[in-house]
């Protein structure tokens, strides 16, 4: 793993997967503040042959360009190539996808449902219309190199490495054998002959069989066994080893797994017409077939059953009720103060490089052990916990922050009370970031909530009082109700001129939009001074 930042630009955090043609990080783009994976690509070392290290690099480079021209939601952007100085590494840097791969859908004991398998297909055959359009042809389709994210989007992984890796010009791989998985490998590809789309087209009735029958379509011990099985071997007819496939999935199948390209389906757009009736319609139940989809995973049949379908409600979730030992005060152990102050340390150097998202995953690394070690509710725990939402909050992040401030502000009001100073911030941040969310009557709810309470242990002029009272005239200008925020502002503008004075900068803020008010831009003509 490199120490330094990859191009003075990305950091690698931690290794996601390690596979055959490399290995995946968990990284950060510094400069743009947004998490990123980069695959360092296994390589032979150019060192020894400089003469291939500029071929190379022209074809990586190019082969990456070509791959970030696939424009579908299905393909994981490519954001940059790198080919390090000593010639040794090669990084491809990559939108980072949370998904699950699609081997957790396969099981002999259970395999998917005739829809849920169809609508991996189909997924997968659209992503490959996109690519063999560039032209792209994928080359090592197989289940680890798809993942299925949350919302049922199938997202084919790693694009145009086979192709940059491919022997047929560089002669890069040491053994000489051909770029792929022997398991979805064409018998073409086998051959070491020409490499066509309807490759891939081979693959996909790899996987679409493995799908529906639970089992890999050849199982020969040894690779040398399972290359001439697709050569030379038929594959086992689908009902024979699974009653309930229809027959024209069956028939599809087969022909996708034609021994030579010209007996599989023209194209990917004939594959997906053929999936069509074993599609659900929108609006079905998710398991309409019959079959029950396995658990824990996402369900790739979303898509067409609720398609363009808004994101699901978000739950708060839950607060944390500490059991009375919670509660004792208990030392930080030393260790664990030194991981704290070293995490905060690190975090406010990226606040201030406005690397928000980064500074927020270094606070929680150091969160989840503090709160097993001293509780959920631990005053250090919390103050972290705080630190975090803030930095989510000043990141614009408000769907994350606000849940966050939610159970603060309830765990603040059982500790010390729901008027303490804590409770009070952290009901107001909620608020907020309500607002930012778009649910202004909402936030102004709350905020008139946090300010009656601020009124009756503080002064109606305090410093926080003042500021609830401008978050408040300004969400009702928002919602156009400027009577309303006129009624608000005029007292606040008085009040913080004989604080601070007339040339206070919150002061002139105040007095500019009462100004716009006076205009009367939501009224038929510009309101009496």
């Amino acid at each position: 793993m490199p120490t330094e930042p990859i191009s003075d630009r990305y950091e690698l955090l931690e290794q996601l997967d390690h596979g055959g043609m490399g290995d995946v990080w968990r990284g950060y783009d510094t400069v743009l503040d947004r998490p990123v994976a980069v695959k360092l690509l296994r390589q032979a070392s150019l060192a020894a042959a400089p003469h291939l290290a500029e071929e190379f690099a022209k074809r990586f480079q190019r082969e990456a360009r070509i791959t970030a021209r696939i424009q579908h939601p299905g393909v994981p952007q490519v954001h940059d190539a790198v080919l390090d100085a000593s010639l040794e590494r090669l990084f491809l840097v990559m939108e980072l996808v949370d998904g699950i791969s699609l081997t957790r859908y396969i099981d002999p004991e259970n395999p998917l449902p005739i829809g849920w398998a169809a609508a991996v297909a189909a997924q997968i055959a659209t992503v490959l219309s996109h690519a063999h359009r560039v032209p792209v042809i994928h080359r090592d389709l197989k289940p680890s190199n798809i993942l299925v994210a949350g919302d049922g989007t199938v997202k084919v992984l790693d694009f145009g490495i086979a192709a940059i890796l491919r022997t047929d010009v560089t002669k890069l791989t040491v053994t000489g054998t051909p770029v792929g998985t022997y398991q979805y490998m064409a018998p073409e590809q086998v051959r070491g002959g020409t490499i066509t789309p309807r490759t891939d087209l081979y693959a996909l009735g790899c996987v679409l069989h493995e799908l529906l029958s639970g089992r890999l379509l050849f199982t020969a011990g040894d690779e040398f066994g399972l290359m001439y099985q697709h050569v030379s071997e038929a594959p086992t007819p689908l009902r024979q080893l699974r009653p309930e496939v229809p027959e024209a999935l069956e028939v599809l199948v087969l022909r996708l797994l034609g021994k030579a390209p010209e007996e599989r389906p023209a194209d990917t757009q004939e594959v997906y017409e053929k999936l069509l009736p074993f599609l659900p319609l929108p609006g079905e139940e998710a398991t309409a077939d019959g079959g029950q989809g396995p658990t824990g995973v996402p369900d790739p049949t979303a898509l067409y059953r609720k398609p363009y379908a808004p994101r699901a409600r978000e739950q708060a979730p839950a607060a944390q009720r500490p059991s009375p030992a919670v509660l004792r005060p208990m030392p930080v152990p030393a260790q664990l103060r030194e991981d704290i102050r070293t995490a905060r340390d690190h975090a406010g150097h990226l606040i201030q490089e406005e690397r928000f998202v980064q500074a927020v995953d270094v606070l929680g690394e150091v969160i989840e052990p503090a709160a097993r070690a001293l509780g959920p509710e631990n005053k250090a725990v919390l103050s972290l916990r705080r630190e975090r939402a803030a930095v989510r909050l000043l990141g614009g992040d408000y769907r994350a922050a606000r849940p966050e401030f939610d159970t603060l502000a309830d765990a603040y009001a059982r500790i010390a009370g729901p008027t303490s100073e804590h409770a009070r911030a952290c009901r107001a941040q909620a608020a907020r970031c309500r607002a930012g969310l778009g649910m202004v009557t909402d936030a102004l709810a709350q905020l008139r909530e946090v300010l009656e309470v601020v009124r009756a242990v503080d002064s109606d002029a305090s410093e926080e009082a003042v500021d609830l009272r401008h978050n408040i005239g300004m969400l009702l200008l928002a919602q156009g109700r400027t009577a309303e925020a006129k009624e608000v502002l005029e007292p606040l503008y008085q009040d913080v001129v004989l604080i601070s004075g007339p040339e206070d900068e919150l002061a002139s803020e105040i007095a500019e939009e009462l100004a716009v008010i006076r205009l009367g831009l939501d009224g038929p003509g510009p309101e009496a001074r």
